[in-house]
């Protein structure tokens, strides 16, 4: 999708664009991003099976195949769970910018959201790429760049603490705290809903 060629090399600035502009480019990003999610989730299944397949299977040279099979699935998992995290955080990026103009567009000409400079987007851009920089940790150098972390809309910002609460809930289930998946999908709806009660 080559965002940043795309957002650096236009002759418009950042602060020039329309909102319409940035919002065809998340809706792509966004539908880029559920392609690859799909994928990864495929993946997961067939790992399952071949998993599955291999624990009945006493054959060994069977069992030899299904384990290659199992690695070449998981390596192909990592290697789009990378794309998926680039995507994830290129639509942060493109949806805090379209936030940033509509706030500008809003405040009027005169007010400085929106604007960026070069040297931020060649930051963002080496943050994007670098697998180390998780998505989270995207957000929140993304929000300092921007200088929108106080004015921000806490709806917009990310992950919100309901959203944090369902999280640590898988990781209860992974874990192994949790087994039900109906116990813990009635928790996690019952914390965003009380999360949500309390907000309002």
């Amino acid at each position: 999708m080559a965002f940043f060629e795309w957002l650096t090399k236009r002759k418009k600035s950042v602060s020039q664009m329309t909102r319409a502009e940035l919002r065809r480019q998340e809706l792509l990003l966004e539908k880029d991003r559920t392609q690859l999610l799909k994928k990864v989730q495929k993946l997961a299944n067939e790992k399952q099976q071949l998993f599955d397949r291999g624990a009945q299977e006493k054959t060994p040279e069977v069992r030899r195949i299904l384990a290659q099979e199992f690695e070449l699935r998981t390596t192909e998992q990592l290697m789009l769970g990378r794309q998926l995290n680039i995507r994830s955080k290129e639509a942060m990026t493109v949806s805090r910018l379209r936030m940033l103009r509509e706030n500008a567009d809003r405040a009027g000409n005169s007010s400085k959201l929106g604007l960026i400079s070069a040297g931020d987007m060649l930051r963002l851009g080496k943050m994007i790429e670098s697998d180390s920089v998780r998505a989270e940790l995207y957000q929140e150098r993304l929000d300092d760049i921007l200088a929108i972390g106080s004015g921000a809309d806490e709806s917009d910002a990310g992950l919100s603490a309901a959203g944090q609460g369902v999280m640590d809930i898988w990781g209860k289930m992974d874990a192994g705290v949790i087994t039900d998946s109906t116990e813990a999908f009635e928790e996690a709806d019952r914390g965003v809903r009380d999360k949500r009660a309390a907000a309002e």
